[in-house]
């Protein structure tokens, strides 16, 4: 079942909180990265779709998720173009791509262009704390 997408101006800092681990919060709310190769989906392989953490949204299928020696979830598309929004980053120095969920614009991760040619040539490097995984037998 598709969860309704939530109004994150409807949502409270403190609704956020509750609603989320300490850990989910840090990543979706305060832009927090997780530690490579640390996360719950990393070198995950099982089938389904891959949905926001906070509210559910549809955000990647399992089928483009590759390899990437990241330690971070990587994925070379999102679900479709509109599930997530793209913001220049220019913290830490860098100048980076920023990924954020557009249903509740929660901070999933970055996009690089390193990702396999074959494909789309991107890299969506992803924090697992920002994905729940829905496996297709849970359907």
């Amino acid at each position: 079942m598709t969860e309704p997408a939530i109004d994150p101006r409807q949502i409270s800092d403190a609704q956020w909180r509750e609603r989320l681990t300490p850990e989910q919060y840090s990543v979706l709310r305060q832009q927090g990265t997780e530690r490579a190769f640390a996360g719950e989906y990393w070198n995950n392989h099982d089938d389904g779709m891959y949905r926001c953490a906070g509210c559910g949204a549809e955000l990647f299928a399992s089928d483009t998720k590759f390899e990437s020696g990241s330690g971070w979830p990587s994925f070379d598309a999102p679900i479709v173009n509109a599930a997530v929004t793209q913001h220049v980053d220019n913290s830490h120095g860098m100048r980076r791509i920023e990924v954020r969920c557009a249903s509740c614009d929660g901070h999933l991760g970055h996009l690089f262009d390193d990702g396999p040619r074959e494909t789309t040539g991107q890299r969506f490097c992803i924090n697992s704390a920002s994905l729940r995984l829905e496996t297709h037998d849970s359907e």
